[in-house]
């Protein structure tokens, strides 16, 4: 197994494990991570946003389905699966209170590695999908 696949493999079970120590350790101290919920640039603030994540949903799931590496780079598509029972922080800095309701995500990340460790992770996936498992309506702004 290749130092890539051995840290994906870790990162996949703190996530699956809701292990946020074990999580911020598969990254460098001044990893960069991209996602629909904003930036974050080293362990902590990485860590917060994965705290935020796994605190709106606890029973929170990874399931990688296919994998590519490229150089000092893996390319994963998933599915993420959980139930909304804490609130949800959108990159407004909106609050979606707990719904109870289920989610199924599909999403693709890219993740670079230096030194055996996460240097650089963005995360894709469909913010309207995310939005529609929790009962969310999308309402139009009027320009002023």
């Amino acid at each position: 197994m290749s130092d890539f696949e051995e840290v994906t493999s870790r990162m996949v079970n703190a996530i699956n494990k809701h292990d946020l120590g074990a999580l911020t350790r598969c990254y460098t101290e001044d990893a960069f991570y991209m996602s629909p919920s904003g930036k974050g640039e080293g362990r902590d603030e990485i860590g917060s946003f994965w705290a935020l994540f796994l605190d709106a949903f606890p029973d929170l799931q990874l399931t990688p389905w296919n994998k590519m590496l490229s150089g000092d780079c893996v390319i994963m598509e998933w599915i993420l699966t959980g139930t909304h029972n804490g609130p949800f922080l959108m990159p407004d800095g909106e609050v979606i209170e707990a719904t109870g309701r289920g989610v199924t995500i599909r999403g693709c990340s890219t993740r670079a590695f230096r030194n055996g460790l996460i240097t650089m992770h963005c995360i894709y996936y469909d913010q309207l999908e995310l939005l529609t498992c929790l009962g969310a309506r999308l309402s139009l702004s009027q320009p002023r």
